[in-house]
């Protein structure tokens, strides 16, 4: 990791849950890190919290599925930062619906996170690589075990986390014949203890029944496997690394 001390990264979500971790181990590391979210707040509590590190975390309030928020969020980037040298997609929405009965509301909500957003602020990312010639640059996509092999819940859901397996190896495919080395990987987690399940509002899971009984993942266990992946030389991309509880059965 040493080579990214100093240089930016951008982590979408960053208020809680995966994406706080992330942002502290990042900073931690000794980058500069945009955390981009809705609740601000809880961002700027994470920042207080890590004074002391080496580095600093940026709150940045953004709305990821509104357009004009992220173009903005990412031109302030480059004109007080200097630009983004690494993008983790991270922010996410899950809920258990029915695909005969919707609610079309949620579908909606879905996709305009998990794929949409996601696609909006790779874009950004790299217009930001590119116009500066960078070269080194990668974009990591927090994906899910839902995406992929045949869903067996929450389909609406899987469908979105299938789109983000096939949107890592269709940028990849695109850099290649653009002859760029920027890389792109995907980080697949199972069962994660977040506030994912609470922040749906969903009746049918609850965060107890679902931690109980099944083996499950913390947080800053994705934040090692995305520093993991950071950390591999310039020559290799880890295009798919998945990262699942002990006993887990998916």
């Amino acid at each position: 990791m040493e080579r990214w001390s100093g240089r930016v990264a951008v982590v979408t979500g960053a208020s809680a849950g995966i994406g706080a971790a992330i942002a502290q181990e990042l900073v931690k590391k000794g980058l500069k890190v945009v955390g981009l979210a809705r609740r601000v707040e809880r961002v700027q509590e994470l920042e207080t919290n890590l004074k002391s590190e080496p580095c600093q975390l940026f709150p940045l309030k953004c709305d990821v599925t509104n357009e004009h928020e992220v173009k903005e969020a990412f031109k302030w980037i480059d004109s007080s930062l200097g630009g983004v040298d690494i993008l983790v997609n991270n922010a996410g929405v899950f809920s258990v619906n029915s695909l005969s009965e919707g609610p079309v509301e949620q579908w909606r909500s879905i996709l305009d996170v998990n794929v949409l957003a996601l696609s909006i602020c790779t874009k950004e990312a790299l217009q930001s690589m590119k116009g500066r010639g960078l070269d080194d640059g990668h974009i990591v996509h927090i994906n899910s075990i839902d995406g992929h092999g045949l869903p067996t819940r929450s389909f609406m859901y899987a469908a979105s986390k299938h789109a983000v397996t096939a949107l890592t190896e269709g940028l990849r495919r695109e850099l290649v014949n653009q002859k760029s080395r920027i890389r792109v990987s995907s980080v697949s987690p199972g069962n994660v203890k977040t506030e994912i399940v609470s922040a749906s509002k969903m009746r049918s899971i609850t965060p107890e029944s679902l931690y109980c009984n099944d083996p499950y993942l913390e947080a800053r266990d994705v934040a090692e496997a995305v520093l993991y992946v950071l950390g591999t030389p310039p020559h290799v991309q880890i295009h798919e690394l998945t990262v699942i509880p002990v006993g887990e059965g998916f």
